[in-house]
């Protein structure tokens, strides 16, 4: 699923147009348009602080919109960065294995 996708997907499980959301984070509703749609050129993707303001109308999570805009949330980058030994092994490991270590979690 695309960050589009999802956005599209919790804007119309609220009723809401694109003029409506649009106008509620204060951008244009074509910019929206263009997220949703996937139609924005490189490096214009959608800033943190937008995604926080459409996580809060949409009542979404905020974590997944920014992990699907491709971007690290707060909490998950200080924990990479206080641990990287630990991540670089788990980014090594195959799906399988993966897997097998977040069952062990639950």
């Amino acid at each position: 699923m695309t960050l589009g996708q999802r956005l599209r997907e919790l804007r119309k499980s609220r009723g809401l147009s694109l003029r409506e959301l649009a106008s509620r984070v204060s951008v244009g509703f074509t910019y929206l348009s263009k997220i949703e749609n996937h139609k924005l050129e490189e490096g214009h993707g959608p800033s943190e602080k937008l995604i926080h303001m459409l996580a809060v109308e949409l009542d979404g999570d905020e974590e997944e919109l920014l992990l699907l805009a491709e971007k690290v949330p707060e909490p998950i980058r200080r924990r990479v960065i206080a641990r990287p030994d630990a991540f670089r092994r788990l980014a090594e490991l195959s799906d399988r294995k993966l897997d097998r270590v977040l069952a062990s979690l639950d």
